[in-house]
């Protein structure tokens, strides 16, 4: 195991690298100068230029993006031009909200995405089979800010039983922090939820079709046992690959529902700067978020090879 975590670091570390620098080039090619935002209505050029130096945006691009680079190995992510502080803090007190919403999302979307996968299966009636077609085709086309906004609709201002936006934590108040958190987490969750039923439903549709589950039905086992107990493990390594990509789509997403629902999170923090051109702010979410892509891609493929030996030792 140890050497197909070492054969896999380069290639993470390369993306990581190859992340960072487009990340860089794209946000210095948007028109704009932050320096001319700080020095305020009808600066001077010897201002605008004074405040460029200072931070440091007047040397070329190369040299920027060294500096830049040197600093983040460092473990330095900068300073807010626009908001203010340390990037650093900015993410800290922004993540724990991201990580709870993006947690609460995948509770919901492996509970949902396992109990419509096995409902696939068991589910023999051609209406049973139509609503759960339709449940997970909605899931994927209604795009997470329009179910986001429906939801809103219904359970905050038509039947108001849940609020509609802002945030209090599981940990502070459990009972009120899940109504906070239920349907941002809900509405996160739906798309990923779709995703995994259909590669269970047709991982245990391969695995009931095997001959170990027609030799175990033949010998009167249980058809409830040999789903349980044989198919859908075997089912599930080719799910746990795609739960780990889900993941990352979870985190991603989360940037957008916390809009909708004004979850003080790294969305929200994304979008100020965004606003305001804030780089260093920009920068240092859009890269967090490809380290995470890749972090849990790494310990996907990790678990993966610890379930089925031919992967890493192939």
């Amino acid at each position: 195991m140890t050497k197909y975590l070492l054969r896999r670091l380069p290639s993470a570390f390369g993306v990581l690298l190859l992340a960072s620098f487009v990340i860089f080039l794209i946000l210095r090619a948007v028109p704009g100068d932050p320096a001319e935002q700080l020095a305020g209505n009808d600066p001077s050029q010897e201002a605008v230029d004074a405040i460029r130096r200072d931070l440091g945006l007047d040397g070329p691009l190369l040299a920027q993006y060294g500096t830049w680079l040197a600093d983040l190995v460092r473990g330095d992510l900068g300073t807010s031009y626009m908001i203010g502080g340390s990037v650093s803090d900015l993410l800290g007190q922004r993540l724990g909200n991201t990580l709870e919403l993006t947690a609460g999302s995948l509770v919901f979307s492996l509970t949902l995405g396992l109990a419509l996968g096995i409902a696939g299966v068991t589910v023999k009636n051609r209406f049973g089979q139509t609503l759960l077609s339709a449940i997970n085709s909605v899931s994927l086309i209604v795009p997470p800010y329009v179910s986001g906004f429906l939801l809103v609709f219904v359970f905050a201002i038509a039947w108001p039983v849940l609020p509609a936006g802002g945030h209090v934590s599981v940990f502070d108040d459990p009972q009120i922090g899940f109504q906070y958190l239920l349907m941002p987490a809900l509405v996160l969750a739906l798309p990923s939820a779709a995703v995994l039923a259909r590669y269970v439903k047709d991982g245990l549709q391969q695995a009931l079709g095997e001959d170990y589950a027609r030799t175990a039905k033949s010998l009167g086992v249980a058809p409830r046992r040999i789903l349980w107990r044989h198919a859908l493990p075997n089912a599930l390594p080719p799910v746990l690959t795609v739960l780990g990509m889900q993941i990352g789509v979870l985190i991603g997403g989360a940037v957008i529902i916390e809009a909708v629902f004004a979850w003080p999170g790294l969305g929200l923090l994304a979008e100020q700067a965004v606003t305001e051109r804030d780089y260093p702010v920009i920068q240092a979410v859009l890269l967090f978020l490809v380290a995470v892509f890749v972090v849990v891609q790494l310990l996907t493929d990790l678990a993966y090879a610890l379930i089925d030996p031919r992967v890493r030792l192939g």
